[in-house]
């Protein structure tokens, strides 16, 4: 007796699996140079594998993060080759070591406290091998070279990340593999390492603002905005600041008030959900030092005190929206300190000469306000104790997101008139 058609089917698409599964299992033919300083590989084979990519990947900027890591964080570098020597594939890595349970409990879904939770239990003390930059949102962790093969290049992804968890037994073991804030076009190829047990979790999306070319300065943006979005920035924004003697203020030397913006940022971070590291007052300055014209900094002073600043870094046609510290006491009082600083991040994204403003993640209703619209970001995860890693599967299905709440802000463009 034959088999029905539609049970072929699936017992063909089972065993596909499972030949993908070991093939992704076995060594990919591939050859690594693994290291815990940028300097120990080729510069000529890095430069090139980055060239197209973001800043946050070039050696200036991973030299210069080396010494400006926070306490619990160290870097990871690695080259792939195929097996002809040909450069593939550049790989940014760091290792943390973390408790999962920095959570504000109230402020998360109930299944990621769980998750936390449970995984806090058993395996106390995280350390978690991340491929990304935790300093950071976007991916800024790989560079494929043009001719890349994505199969064997993730298959080499894959192969480091075990090989680097591996060598880390000595200083203890890592429990998670992350490979973080996957978006458009990395999200379908990445999906393959599904096939490896990693776990694909989407979170919430990136915030980016498309700035118009017509846009020259952040008056051209004001003027862009419809009537009531614009009447809220001025009288809702900018009347309450000058009202306070509050003025915004360019800052070109960060190291002039180094601690006083590292107090400013812990105010913001100490209420983060999430908390897996904080940076020291010293790296601030050696940023903007290594970023030079690619960053921007701006703040808001009262009487000659620093009630807030946000850095804006160009990284190829976009801005990044980055760090943002404020004092948390002035604005309860009633200063919108923070939507201002948003301001001010656009303004120095049109004098970077950007073509859109990344905000990140959070806060996405005054974002969406902006005109800025999602992105979809996801993170690849995966546990090496196999019953937590069933554990993460079944849990992270049920979890959600906040979506980001649908806003035009922008006036309308005049219709154009047909031509006769």
């Amino acid at each position: 007796m034959s088999l029905p058609a539609a049970f072929k089917s699936l017992l063909a698409r089972k065993l596909q699996r499972q030949a993908e599964r070991k093939r992704l299992r076995g060594p990919a033919s591939l050859h690594y140079t693994i290291s815990e300083h940028i300097d120990d590989l080729n510069p000529a084979v890095w430069d090139a594998l980055t060239a197209n990519a973001s800043w946050l990947l070039s050696r200036q900027y991973l030299k210069a993060m080396e010494s400006a890591l926070p306490d619990n964080m160290s870097p990871r570098y690695a080259i792939i080759r195929d097996a002809d020597g040909n450069p593939l594939v550049a790989m940014m890595m760091q290792l943390a070591t973390l408790r999962l349970q920095q959570t504000h409990a109230a402020d998360v879904h109930r299944s990621a406290a769980v998750l936390t939770e449970t995984i806090d239990k058993i395996t106390p003390g995280q350390r978690i091998l991340i491929c990304g930059n935790m300093l950071t949102f976007g991916q800024h962790g790989l560079a494929f070279a043009e001719h890349a093969d994505p199969e064997q290049a993730w298959h080499g992804v894959a192969e480091v990340l075990y090989r680097v968890r591996r060598a880390e037994k000595l200083s203890g073991s890592t429990h998670f593999m992350m490979i973080k804030d996957l978006h458009a076009p990395w999200q379908d190829s990445a999906a393959r390492l599904t096939h490896l047990s990693y776990r694909l979790l989407e979170t919430e999306p990136n915030m980016v603002l498309t700035l118009d070319p017509a846009w020259k300065t952040w008056e051209d943006y004001l003027a862009s905005l419809q009537s009531k979005y614009r009447s809220n920035v001025r009288n809702g924004i900018l009347k309450p600041l000058d009202d306070a003697s509050c003025e915004l203020v360019s800052l070109p030397d960060l190291s002039d008030e180094a601690e006083r913006i590292h107090a400013l940022y812990k105010m913001v971070q100490i209420n983060a959900d999430f908390r897996p590291f904080e940076l020291d007052a010293g790296y601030f300055p050696a940023l903007q030092q290594t970023a030079g014209s690619l960053l921007r900094a701006s703040g808001i002073r009262q009487h000659g005190e620093l009630l807030g600043f946000i850095v804006t870094l160009k990284d190829g046609d976009t801005a990044i929206a980055w760090h943002i510290g404020f004092d948390r006491q002035a604005a309860d009082q009633g200063l919108p300190l923070y939507l201002r600083l948003l301001h001010a991040a656009i303004a120095d994204a049109l004098a970077l000469g950007c073509k859109e403003l990344s905000f990140g993640r959070t806060a996405l209703e005054p974002k969406a306000a902006l005109g800025a619209k999602p992105q979809a970001f996801s993170v690849l995860i995966r546990h090496r104790q196999p019953i937590l890693n069933k554990m993460i599967k079944h849990i992270l299905l049920g979890m959600e997101h906040d979506d980001a709440p649908e806003r035009n802000p922008f006036k309308k463009s005049p219709a154009i008139e047909p031509a006769n």
